[in-house]
């Protein structure tokens, strides 16, 4: 059954923030328009604890002690699990080929290794990437979770913790790419019959990384409809892995739009790591025949016909300046009333998606012990303007006159989402010399501070492995601006990702002293040591790692 919901997109208010505790609390706080106020009120949440505490893996008949090598390797070293410390947790993301590392006997003791590693020097647990398109390949409703099993077996005799990233979009550029990974063959299929299934921009480009939201309850995948189908695939995860939710399994990741986030795909995916991305406007994607009837429809409920018939028009080309387009540029369109329309249209059409994906998993995980999270975009570039292009056409309707994160975190906060985002690394002084208007601390302060003001928990993430002091230093007063100096449950961090580069020892020793000031954040201190000597252990762990590497 799909789940039914009605209120107009533009309907959810911007000023509402919800909270875990402290009801009915008046709270101020900074955004890019000066002061915003904010009632926080206390939501029904639901239990985080769990009954599914079996030790026995179900079909194996196996315990969860440490097999034979493990406990060699521990008599040998007197090495005992590490204890989980206050502070941030910290996790590692796996390879985007896990998969087929599993595959390999080679490639599980690479991950074994690398995994009792990360264990060692104090991690809490890894981020493992669960792709529709593997799992639910072949025909609606057959799904094939063994890999997934393996891994999460795998890293429960390791001593880490699982966060599962459910990915309801495509992987890679295309059968070239080595970590290709389409939507399932079936909803390709579906798509080349009826093309409408993918985003489309005005000059008729499909995207076809995520499904399009304009058919989110429309029975079009074999009758079924994309909401539908997403909830099958949770409800049969949860079921599969029952005995582990809440234990092993401790987050669920719901997976919102292309690369997991919830956004439209206004620059394809793997665009948005490359360098000059820093100047791309983005284009909407509203030109497929759902989002247009949805226009219409819009458009004529404010009584305006003509707003409806087509979409969004002079807003330049991907690579020209804001200011050099009629509707970025300072006093442009998106200033007007029909700017104004659109932009909350669209923005909204995104928000709606978000919270049917929201009540779905609530619903489906509600008891299990498992946290839920789901994942915003960092588009910082041209966040230093008045229009800041990149964000709407991706969906944040955020300019210098309106807070566009607010309403999406706030409605994360009425269903006990965590809120993750990445770019904690990232630094304005490189980022400004791409581009002088980015600012990918500007755009994270917002985001925090919001997060901070609705009490909604945060999972903050780099965007790529570097592993330098300047970086790691910048996430920890990133994540110190949340938790403001208190010992704070409520924040969390993923490392991106597990790979050669990380268990080099120069890293390694980075590595390990950035999971020790994370797991003391409340100590922080604004010039720290990354260059301390890890636990002899965990070197050595490391170093055997990096040999299978």
């Amino acid at each position: 059954m799909a789940i039914a919901y009605s209120p107009s997109p533009s309907s959810i208010s911007a000023s509402s923030c919800y909270s875990r505790s402290n009801p009915a609390r008046l709270i101020r706080f900074p955004s890019n328009t000066g002061t915003v106020t904010c009632l926080k009120q206390h939501p029904a949440r639901f239990s985080m604890s769990s009954c599914f505490n079996s030790s026995k893996p179900s079909g194996t008949g196996g315990s969860v002690s440490p097999d034979e090598e493990d406990i060699k390797y521990e008599l040998q070293h007197r090495f005992s699990p590490p204890q989980r410390r206050k502070g941030a947790p910290v996790f590692v993301k796996l390879p985007l080929d896990a998969l087929s590392l599993m595959g390999r006997t080679a490639g599980r003791k690479k991950l074994r290794m690398s995994m009792k590693a990360l264990a060692a020097a104090g991690v809490e647990g890894v981020v493992v990437d669960v792709w529709w398109g593997n799992v639910e390949k072949d025909a609606p409703g057959n799904y094939d979770w063994r890999a997934y099993w393996d891994i999460v077996v795998m890293a429960r005799d390791c001593k880490l913790k699982v966060r599962a990233v459910l990915a309801f979009h495509q992987c890679g550029t295309g059968p070239g790419d080595s970590y290709w990974i389409s939507l399932p063959r079936w909803v390709c299929a579906e798509m080349d019959k009826n093309p409408d299934l993918a985003y489309c921009d005005r000059f008729g480009r499909r995207n076809r990384e995520y499904i399009s939201l304009g058919c989110d309850i429309l029975p079009v995948l074999e009758g079924r409809s994309p909401v539908q189908t997403y909830s099958d695939f949770m409800r049969n995860f949860r079921d599969t892995f029952r005995e582990f939710l809440g234990v092993i399994i401790t987050e669920i990741q719901v997976g919102m739009g292309p690369a997991g986030e919830l956004r439209y795909p206004s620059s394809p995916s793997q665009k948005l790591t490359w360098s000059w991305r820093s100047y791309e406007l983005g284009e909407f994607q509203c030109y497929d025949k759902y989002m247009l009837s949805y226009l219409s429809a819009r458009a004529q409920n404010v009584g305006i016909k003509k707003w409806g018939t087509g979409g969004l028009v002079r807003s330049g080309s991907l690579t020209q300046k804001p200011e050099e387009t009629d509707f970025f540029n300072s006093n442009g369109a998106w200033r007007t009333a029909y700017g104004h329309f659109f932009l909350e249209w669209y923005s909204g059409m995104l928000l709606l998606h978000g919270e049917r994906l929201c009540m779905a998993a609530e619903t489906i995980f509600h008891g299990t012990g498992v946290n839920l999270s789901a994942k915003v975009a960092g588009l910082f570039w041209h966040y230093h303007t008045r229009s800041h292009p990149s964000e709407l056409t991706a969906g944040y309707y955020n300019t210098s006159a309106r807070d566009g994160y607010l309403p999406i975190i706030s409605m994360f906060g009425r269903h006990g989402i965590t809120l993750c985002c990445a770019c904690f690394e990232l630094l304005d002084q490189k980022e400004k010399k791409l581009n002088p208007t980015s600012s990918p601390e500007g755009f994270l302060k917002q985001l925090v501070l919001a997060a901070k003001a609705c009490d909604v928990p945060l999972e903050g993430e780099t965007s790529d492995s570097r592993i330098d002091d300047e970086s790691l230093k910048n996430v920890l007063e990133m994540m110190m601006l949340y938790s403001d100096g208190l010992t704070d449950p409520s924040i969390s961090f993923n490392f991106s990702r597990m790979n050669a580069s990380l268990y080099e020892s120069r890293n390694w020793i980075r590595f390990s002293n950035f999971v020790q000031h994370m797991s003391n954040v409340n100590d922080f201190q604004a010039k720290m040591n990354f260059t301390g000597d890890p636990p002899f252990i965990s070197s050595v762990l490391a170093s055997e790692a990096f040999a299978y590497w």
